[in-house]
């Protein structure tokens, strides 16, 4: 008896917590190929040249749901994202998911975060940092 009602209520609760990520107002935006050389640079038609497509500077964090590092990264990136609202873009990739983005950028390591300031050339920056290194390349190196 017991065993059954612990079951009913990790249902109830299960059930919950997918409704809560249904309604997720996150800023973070998961990105596929297509939709990376259409936001950030079509690579395609500008192989030799990075040609930034957005409005605000921005970071690309390459990632897999097993990834231990990345699942530490991935709050970190939702509270940026939120942070920088309006002066900074976060994106994502699944690098299992979008493996063509993973080999055009030779990720053999993750995490690994693309930095894209607005004039400049992109940065790639392999392993975790903490909160505060990330947001000390956002101020030094994307919004100075």
């Amino acid at each position: 008896m017991k065993k059954a009602f612990f079951i009913a209520l990790f249902l109830m609760m299960a059930g919950t917590a997918v409704k809560a990520q249904d309604n997720n107002t996150s800023k973070v935006i998961h990105l596929t190929y297509k939709e990376f050389l259409s936001k950030i640079w079509d690579f395609e038609k500008h192989p030799n040249e990075f040609v930034y497509r957005g409005k605000t500077a921005a970071i690309v964090d390459f990632y897999a749901d097993w990834c231990g590092p990345c699942r530490k990264v991935g709050p970190i990136m939702e509270k940026l994202a939120v942070e920088y609202d309006g002066r900074l873009a976060v994106y994502k990739v699944n690098i299992d998911q979008e493996r063509d983005l993973a080999t055009a950028f030779q990720v053999r390591s993750i995490p690994a975060v693309l930095f894209i300031p607005l004039k400049e050339q992109p940065m790639m920056q392999v392993g975790a940092m903490s909160e505060a290194n990330y947001k000390k390349v956002i101020e030094e190196q994307l919004l100075k």
